[in-house]
This record gives C-alpha cells, structure tokens and sequence, in this order.
C-alpha cells in the first residue's frame, strides 16, 4: 500500500511539471522552470534526505520555509504565462469536446484557407476591415457580399480563377469584394525583396487600421501587415492568436449607409 501511495505522489508530481512545461513551451519561463526543476531534484531532495539521515531539523525546517516561499514567488515571477497558459486551456481541446468549439466560424474558415493556401505556394492577399472604411476599395473591386468560405478564399485565389489577381476583403464576417487594388507603400526602410503583394499588404495599414494577410507564392511562407509594419514569416498557430484577437474584441467595422 506504501508503494502505491509513493508512485501516486510520483505521478501527480510529474503530471504537475509537465503540464507547466505545456505552459510555459516557447516562452522565457520554460528555461527558468527547468532549472529549478534541476535544482529541487538535485538540492532540496539530497539536502532533505540528508538533514533527515542527520538529524538536523531546524536545517530541514529552513529547507521547507524556502521552498514554500519559492513556490509563491514563482507564481508571481510566472503571471503572464500563466495567464496565457490558462487562457489556452480554456481553449484547449478537451474542454471544447464538452462545450463545442469556441474560435468564432470566420476565423476557423480562414485559418483553414490560408493554411492550403501556403502548404499549395498559392499567393494571396487577404484584407480584414476594421474601424476604418476600406469602402473605397471594396467599390473599385468585384462585389461578392459572400459567406465567409474557407473553400471559396481557396478558389478566388486559385491561379486559373478570373479572380485571383489582387486582394479580397473582409468587412463585418462577409467577403465584401475581390480582385480589390492597394496602393504600394512609399516606405523606404522596406525589405526590397518584398514582392509587390507584401508591399500592397503594408501600403493598405499606411493609411488604415485594416490587418493584411499574404502568402508568398513563391515559398508558402504567411505574413501579417497591419499599422504599416510586417510580421514574416507567421506560423498558424500565431496568425490564430491575432485573428481571435480582432475578433474577441469585437470586429464588426463600420457602418456605412449604403456600403457595399
């Protein structure tokens, strides 16, 4: 029964690492929570075998003021992973078998577009609208008004669709029009071996609030413009990250009497 409950503790103890190491994955805390897991293994449990063998309790007493004391420390040190960490178990995949997914229909559709789209080295330019009107441009375009579709995104940019060459746009949860023109920017600090589609992407945030996707036909690779400066390459889960952002807090653009 001894046995049981030690390898019980065991498991529970291990359980609790990695979940934290989930957690902390890619952030400047993972390092930290290695070595204090390297210095707990090495330190507190041979220094507490020891003092225990040795009789020396007031050391032992100390030892386990100080580590209960880290251990709060640590969730202070911690605050922001930890905040993420939770914010994505809420998210996580266990949680939405009983509640269903929670990321909104328009960003599963376009994660899902912009994902063939880059594993296809298909090149595309998608503009998301945001406070301020992209009017001008849905107007100069080819009106859709459509559903947001991840298989429609995928088949206006296909290379042989009348569609494909410029941007479409997303205005209030609908593809509001293709085949949209931005004007390049005029910025001299840009990489010259952006193409023209990465320098139309910057051009539309010199002048708006707009968030510009674009996948390079070239190597597949994402980027994400958006207040004149652009992110590349971005991997899925980070352009998740910033589509639930804009959604989450509330993306429904402006209102125009009679827009398109």
């Amino acid at each position: 029964m001894e046995y049981a409950r030690n390898a019980l503790e065991i498991f529970l103890i291990f359980l609790l690492l990695y979940t934290l190491f989930r957690f902390l994955r890619g952030t400047r805390g993972e390092g930290i929570i290695k070595g204090f897991t390297i210095f707990f293994l090495l330190f507190f449990l041979f220094g507490f075998a020891l003092t225990r063998r040795l009789g020396l309790y007031r050391i032992e007493y100390l030892l386990l003021q100080f580590f209960a004391t880290s251990f709060f420390a640590l969730i202070i040190v911690f605050q922001p992973e930890l905040r993420n960490g939770l914010i994505r178990l809420g998210k996580s995949r266990l949680l939405t078998v009983f509640g269903g997914s929670r990321d909104p229909a328009p960003v599963r559709e376009i994660l899902a577009a912009v994902e063939e789209l880059s594993r296809s080295k298909i090149g595309a330019l998608i503009a998301i609208e945001r406070e301020i009107s992209l009017r001008a441009y849905i107007e100069r375009g080819v009106a859709l008004d459509a559903k947001i579709d991840g298989n429609l995104i995928r088949s206006i940019f296909w290379p042989a669709s009348p569609l494909h060459d410029g941007a479409i746009i997303i205005r209030r949860n609908r593809v509001a029009a293709a085949m949209c023109l931005f004007p390049l920017t005029e910025k001299e600090d840009v990489d010259k071996a952006l193409g023209t589609r990465h320098r139309a992407a910057i051009g539309l945030t010199d002048e708006t609030d707009a968030v510009a996707i674009a996948v390079s036909e070239e190597t597949g690779k994402v980027s994400i413009a958006e207040r004149s400066q652009i992110r590349r390459p971005v991997d899925i889960e980070e352009l998740k990250r910033r589509l639930l952002e804009i959604y989450e807090t509330g993306m429904e653009g402006p209102t125009h009497a009679g827009s398109a």
